[in-house]
């Protein structure tokens, strides 16, 4: 799964928001109920876009902590959907307000675009499916 998102704030904040999602590990579940743990995955898209690569049972943890419900700086709906059409994500979905993770967010903004799934793919080393991250 891929949370979009514009970081707005100093340089060097954001730049250790982004140290810290990159440093989350994350357990990918395979469809057997196995699991491996990975890293988070940060990508920089245009626009100054960025987008955090993670498995799909731990959106409600990332959405939440990123505060994907508000938008401080009223981006609109017109130019969100343009990015989204861009970018080829979709809406941000619901989720559970339960569990976050620590990550430094001190003086930065999150600016919410959207969310993209991952098919499940076949790992023929492991011999699993699981999400193709």
């Amino acid at each position: 799964m891929h949370a979009i998102f514009i970081p707005y704030g100093k340089k060097s904040e954001v730049e250790l928001l982004i140290r810290d999602m990159e440093a989350q590990k994350h357990y990918l579940i395979n469809t057997d109920g196995s699991g491996q743990w990975i890293q988070g995955q940060i990508r920089l898209m245009p626009f100054g876009v960025y987008e955090y690569v993670f498995p799909k049972e731990d959106m409600d943890s990332v959405l939440y902590t990123l505060d994907f419900e508000t938008d401080r700086y009223g981006l609109g709906n017109l130019k969100k959907t343009f990015l989204r059409k861009f970018i080829k994500c979709e809406k941000i979905p619901k989720y559970k307000k339960e569990k976050y993770y620590l990550w430094i967010k001190d003086n930065v903004s999150i600016i919410p675009i959207g969310v993209r799934y991952d098919e499940e793919i076949f790992d023929s080393i492991i011999n699993k499916t699981h999400e193709a991250i």
